[in-house]
Protein backbone atom coordinates (compact mmCIF):
# COMPACT_ATOMS: atom_id res chain seq x y z
CA UNK A 1 0.00 0.00 0.00
CA UNK A 2 1.26 3.69 -0.69
CA UNK A 3 -0.03 7.13 -1.87
CA UNK A 4 -0.05 7.00 -5.52
CA UNK A 5 0.64 10.47 -7.55
CA UNK A 6 -3.02 11.81 -7.28
CA UNK A 7 -2.64 12.10 -3.35
CA UNK A 8 1.23 13.28 -3.86
CA UNK A 9 0.45 15.53 -6.28
CA UNK A 10 -2.55 17.37 -4.93
CA UNK A 11 -0.97 17.60 -2.05
CA UNK A 12 2.21 19.67 -3.38
CA UNK A 13 -0.26 21.64 -5.35
CA UNK A 14 -1.86 22.94 -2.67
CA UNK A 15 1.27 23.99 -0.83
CA UNK A 16 2.75 25.90 -3.78
CA UNK A 17 -0.70 27.38 -4.43
CA UNK A 18 -0.97 28.32 -0.38
CA UNK A 19 2.82 29.76 -0.45
CA UNK A 20 2.02 32.30 -3.20
CA UNK A 21 -1.61 33.22 -3.00
CA UNK A 22 -1.14 36.19 -1.61
CA UNK A 23 -0.23 37.92 -4.60
CA UNK A 24 -3.74 36.68 -6.25
CA UNK A 25 -4.76 34.06 -8.15
CA UNK A 26 -2.02 31.39 -8.87
CA UNK A 27 -2.69 29.72 -12.63
CA UNK A 28 -2.21 25.85 -12.66
CA UNK A 29 0.24 26.73 -15.17
CA UNK A 30 2.36 28.41 -13.10
CA UNK A 31 1.79 25.66 -10.51
CA UNK A 32 2.61 23.06 -12.94
CA UNK A 33 6.50 24.51 -14.37
CA UNK A 34 7.19 24.88 -10.47
CA UNK A 35 6.30 21.06 -9.64
CA UNK A 36 6.84 19.95 -13.10
CA UNK A 37 3.08 18.16 -13.31
CA UNK A 38 1.11 17.81 -16.40
CA UNK A 39 -1.27 20.86 -16.83
CA UNK A 40 -3.94 18.56 -17.56
CA UNK A 41 -3.50 16.42 -14.67
CA UNK A 42 -3.71 19.66 -12.33
CA UNK A 43 -6.87 20.54 -14.20
CA UNK A 44 -8.39 17.54 -13.32
CA UNK A 45 -7.11 17.38 -9.71
CA UNK A 46 -8.51 21.20 -8.96
CA UNK A 47 -11.77 20.37 -10.33
CA UNK A 48 -11.98 17.79 -7.79
CA UNK A 49 -10.45 20.38 -5.05
CA UNK A 50 -12.81 22.83 -6.38
CA UNK A 51 -15.92 20.27 -5.92
CA UNK A 52 -15.02 19.94 -2.34
CA UNK A 53 -14.98 23.65 -1.66
CA UNK A 54 -10.78 23.45 -1.05
CA UNK A 55 -10.08 26.16 -3.60
CA UNK A 56 -12.13 28.65 -5.37
CA UNK A 57 -11.11 29.75 -9.05
CA UNK A 58 -11.78 32.92 -10.86
CA UNK A 59 -11.88 32.83 -14.71
CA UNK A 60 -10.68 35.59 -17.12
CA UNK A 61 -7.21 37.70 -17.30
CA UNK A 62 -5.72 37.47 -13.54
CA UNK A 63 -7.70 34.49 -13.07
CA UNK A 64 -6.21 31.35 -11.23
CA UNK A 65 -6.90 29.46 -7.98
CA UNK A 66 -6.96 30.22 -4.39
CA UNK A 67 -7.84 28.52 -1.23
CA UNK A 68 -11.59 28.61 -0.21
CA UNK A 69 -10.72 28.03 3.59
CA UNK A 70 -6.91 29.15 5.87
CA UNK A 71 -4.42 27.14 5.15
CA UNK A 72 -5.28 26.10 9.06
CA UNK A 73 -7.91 24.99 8.64
CA UNK A 74 -7.38 22.63 5.73
CA UNK A 75 -5.81 18.91 6.66
CA UNK A 76 -3.70 16.88 4.21
CA UNK A 77 -6.63 14.12 4.70
CA UNK A 78 -9.10 16.84 3.43
CA UNK A 79 -7.10 17.31 0.13
CA UNK A 80 -6.60 13.57 -0.04
CA UNK A 81 -9.97 12.69 0.21
CA UNK A 82 -11.05 15.47 -1.89
CA UNK A 83 -9.01 13.84 -5.03
CA UNK A 84 -10.48 9.90 -4.03
CA UNK A 85 -7.05 8.76 -2.90
CA UNK A 86 -7.83 5.52 -1.10
CA UNK A 87 -5.85 5.18 1.96
CA UNK A 88 -6.15 1.30 2.85
CA UNK A 89 -4.04 -1.00 3.49
CA UNK A 90 -5.96 -3.77 3.78
CA UNK A 91 -6.34 -6.51 0.93
CA UNK A 92 -10.30 -6.06 1.14
CA UNK A 93 -10.41 -2.22 0.76
CA UNK A 94 -12.52 -2.77 4.45
CA UNK A 95 -15.16 -5.22 3.34
CA UNK A 96 -13.63 -7.99 5.45
CA UNK A 97 -13.99 -10.67 2.59
CA UNK A 98 -9.99 -10.74 2.36
CA UNK A 99 -9.71 -14.50 2.78
CA UNK A 100 -11.58 -17.33 1.03
CA UNK A 101 -11.64 -20.01 2.69
CA UNK A 102 -11.89 -23.98 1.01
CA UNK A 103 -15.69 -23.49 1.31
CA UNK A 104 -15.62 -20.49 -1.04
CA UNK A 105 -17.01 -18.37 1.81
CA UNK A 106 -15.30 -15.03 2.45
CA UNK A 107 -14.41 -13.67 5.66
CA UNK A 108 -11.21 -11.67 7.38
CA UNK A 109 -7.94 -12.87 6.79
CA UNK A 110 -5.41 -13.26 9.82
CA UNK A 111 -3.63 -9.69 9.77
CA UNK A 112 -6.95 -7.87 8.46
CA UNK A 113 -7.15 -6.11 12.14
CA UNK A 114 -3.27 -5.16 11.68
CA UNK A 115 -4.03 -3.37 8.26
CA UNK A 116 -7.40 -1.84 9.66
CA UNK A 117 -5.79 -0.32 12.76
CA UNK A 118 -3.00 1.47 10.16
CA UNK A 119 -5.92 2.55 8.53
CA UNK A 120 -6.96 4.28 11.11
CA UNK A 121 -3.64 5.73 12.14
CA UNK A 122 -2.98 7.00 9.27
CA UNK A 123 -6.19 9.00 8.63
CA UNK A 124 -5.70 10.48 12.37
CA UNK A 125 -2.09 10.91 11.50
CA UNK A 126 -3.18 13.08 7.76
CA UNK A 127 -6.09 15.02 9.81
CA UNK A 128 -3.91 16.45 12.65
CA UNK A 129 -1.63 17.77 9.96
CA UNK A 130 -2.88 20.86 8.31
CA UNK A 131 -1.93 22.61 4.93
CA UNK A 132 -0.36 25.72 7.16
CA UNK A 133 2.01 23.17 9.12
CA UNK A 134 3.23 21.94 5.77
CA UNK A 135 3.49 25.84 4.62
CA UNK A 136 5.81 26.57 7.29
CA UNK A 137 8.04 24.17 6.74
CA UNK A 138 8.70 24.61 3.32
CA UNK A 139 9.58 28.23 4.34
CA UNK A 140 11.78 27.04 7.10
CA UNK A 141 13.42 24.65 4.50
CA UNK A 142 13.27 27.67 1.92
CA UNK A 143 15.26 30.14 4.36
CA UNK A 144 17.27 27.22 5.56
CA UNK A 145 18.30 26.53 1.87
CA UNK A 146 18.98 30.51 1.40
CA UNK A 147 20.82 31.18 4.32
CA UNK A 148 23.28 28.05 4.05
CA UNK A 149 24.02 29.39 0.50
CA UNK A 150 24.95 32.84 1.54
CA UNK A 151 27.43 30.93 4.36
CA UNK A 152 28.56 29.05 1.05
CA UNK A 153 29.46 32.31 -1.22
CA UNK A 154 30.68 34.29 2.02
CA UNK A 155 32.92 31.61 2.60
CA UNK A 156 34.17 31.64 -1.36
CA UNK A 157 34.73 35.23 -0.93
CA UNK A 158 31.65 36.49 -3.12
CA UNK A 159 28.56 37.91 -2.73
CA UNK A 160 25.10 36.75 -2.82
CA UNK A 161 23.76 37.67 -6.32
CA UNK A 162 21.06 39.85 -4.36
CA UNK A 163 23.73 42.08 -2.82
CA UNK A 164 26.11 42.25 -6.09
CA UNK A 165 22.62 43.47 -8.13
CA UNK A 166 22.08 46.06 -5.29
CA UNK A 167 26.01 47.30 -5.91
Amino acid sequence: MRLTTKGRFAVTAMIDLALRQHGGPVTLSAISQRQNISLSYLEQLFGKLRRHELVDSMRGPGGGYSLAKLARNVTVADIIYAVDEPLDATDCAGKQDCNRGNDGKAGKCMTHELWSTLNRKMVEYLDSVSLQDLVDQQRMRELHESTKSVLVDRRCGTQPAETTAAL
